[in-house]
């Protein structure tokens, strides 16, 4: 049989439902992970998200015959009920994240609302789409394994296009939000199956507009966290997650989150007559950062602020960056997000005199090292932790080798690392660090308590090109701005001895290279979780599940 005669015994208009179907399944993929990354965190939202788009997918295919055999015409009919049904079943789910825990609450979050989707649009599919084709005559091997292969093709391009059409449009109208999106694709499931069931979709459809405070703007969010003293000020759906600026007058500060993470706080309660040149940190580690500035240069003649340069990976809120505007150094700094710049500029107030890079780092780094005039810097500061863990290929032998390009022979760089001291990957990066830089120290943000989670911390490698100790000059009262924070965290303290991290385990790497960084994704998973707990004893629970 040839291809014309196959197309002309085709059903198309059974064929084109089936796809359009799997089509639909494929964009609700990477939306599923993404509606439930701001409770969840994006990287313990996936660990089990592809398994189980497997194992529905897989039995949706299997039971097909059964399935529709015992629905009939109704599987088609609870589609679109299904798809109208799911916002309102995770919503509620995730208002007991906090009991349920993670990562157990993304997989019966997704148990009990997309997987069934995902399982009955695959039998409904893919029974039109085996019906349409009419391969009977080729046989049942044909007959059963060839729609099965096209179907999982189309949805596996449909998904890595999904994805990437996700990362260009999230946030930039309401109704591509998370919650938005998902009420249109509910609504292209009934407009391919037209159904007089869709009256059992009303309540959710009600409970949604009504009771679920994503659909009621700001103001719904904030009467669902007033009672714990929080309130929010702006939010935005992108590039990197979904992002937030939440007050609490109570206490008096103000932080930025992205997803399940915080990207930073600062103090907004002072004392009369307190009037800090920068803001105050919440967190001492963005306040150490800025002892870059002490160390002292290999020759000797203090280094002049006016006269200085710095470059700073990772933005947050600003903290760091501030201050050394605020000290004269011209400094450019390097954000992915335009969100996250948007936002620190109007709620954080990051000063309007510097150089804003909206940009992948790798890409600016590898521009910079290829440009015959780029500048060089007397100091670097890498800072970028988002999603619960730190992004590998910002911590690889060849990016950090990118960064030693571009710091002047007496420059010094800072570089913020965050996870457990006792996994692989902290001993892997800071090997990595220090192979690139001959001389590094390394200070954690506070000293070892008795807690669980002592061992996860933030802590920074200050180091220089060339060999030799690293010493800090005694600070002098402008070092502080006037900041009392600054007096009581900007010298670093907590010492680390790097003797620590110079074994690995059997089968480990010595160095983090980037054709070798997607193999500490399953770490990150872990340090993920391990960043969840510590965010859930930061914000309450209820400040998180309603985002």
């Amino acid at each position: 049989m040839s291809f014309e005669d196959l197309l002309r015994q085709v059903d198309r208009r059974r064929f084109g439902t089936g796809m359009a179907l799997l089509v639909l399944l494929a964009f609700y993929s990477p939306l599923s992970k993404l509606v439930l990354s701001p409770t969840y965190g994006y990287l313990p939202s996936k660990i089990f998200h592809s398994f189980g788009v497997a194992i529905s997918g897989g039995l949706g295919w299997l039971l097909k015959d059964k399935i529709m055999k015992r629905l009939g015409r109704l599987g088609g009919y609870l589609l679109p009920v299904l798809a109208f049904w799911v916002p309102t079943i995770q919503y509620l789910i995730k208002q007991q994240s906090s009991k349920i825990g993670n990562p157990t609450g993304p997989v019966i979050t997704e148990l009990c609302g997309y997987y069934p989707l995902i399982l009955l649009t695959v039998a409904y599919a893919g029974k039109q789409i085996q019906a349409s084709l009419r391969l009977e005559a080729q046989g049942d091997l044909v007959v059963e394994h060839v729609p099965l292969i096209g179907t999982y093709v189309l949805y596996s391009i449909g998904e890595h296009f999904a994805t990437t059409l996700l990362s260009w449009v999230i946030g930039t109208t309401f109704l591509f939000t998370r919650v938005g999106m998902q009420m249109i694709l509910a609504a292209c499931y009934s407009a391919i199956i037209p159904s007089k069931w869709l009256v059992l979709a009303i309540p959710s459809i009600l409970f949604s507009v009504t009771s679920n405070v994503h659909f009621a703007g700001i103001n719904g969010v904030n009467s669902a966290i007033a009672n714990e003293g929080y309130s929010l000020l702006a939010r935005q759906e992108a590039y990197t997650g979904y992002i937030s600026v939440l007050e609490n007058e109570n206490d008096g500060f103000r932080v930025m989150r992205c997803d399940h993470s915080l990207l930073g706080g600062q103090w907004t309660k002072k004392t009369p007559g307190y009037r800090p040149d920068v803001e105050d940190p919440i967190y001492a580690i963005f306040a150490m950062l800025e002892a870059v500035r002490l160390v002292e240069p290999d020759h000797g003649v203090p280094r002049v602020d006016a006269d200085s340069k710095a470059l700073v990976i990772g933005l947050g809120i600003g903290t760091t960056p501030s201050a050394l505007i605020k000290h004269g150094i011209e400094t450019t700094i390097v954000e992915i997000d335009p969100v996250v710049h948007k936002f620190a500029t109007q709620y954080f107030n990051l000063p309007p005199n510097h150089i804003p890079v909206i940009e992948d780092a790798v890409k600016f780094v590898k521009k910079a090292e290829s440009s015959s005039n780029s500048p060089q810097y007397d100091y670097i500061v890498h800072d970028v932790f988002t999603g619960g863990a730190e992004p590998a290929e910002l911590f690889t032998y060849e990016f950090l080798s990118g960064l030693h390009s571009l710091l002047k022979e007496d420059g010094v760089i800072a570089i913020n690392y965050a996870g457990d001291l006792t996994l692989y990957p902290t001993g892997l990066v800071v090997r990595t660090i220090q192979a690139v830089f001959p001389s590094c120290r390394i200070f954690r943000e506070a000293p070892a308590g008795d807690e669980e989670d002592a061992q996860f911390t933030n802590m920074v490698l200050f180091c220089k090109k060339t060999p030799g100790q690293i010493s800090f000059r005694d600070p002098i009262p402008a070092d502080y701005l006037r900041s009392k924070s600054r007096e009581s965290y900007l010298v670093p303290t907590h010492e680390l001895d790097p003797t620590m991290f110079a074994s690995w385990p059997k089968g480990g790497r010595r160095l983090l290279v980037d054709k070798e960084a997607k193999r500490l994704h399953k770490y990150q998973d872990r340090s993920a979780l391990a960043h969840w707990s510590i965010m859930r004893k930061v914000l309450p629970d209820s400040v998180w599940e309603n985002w």
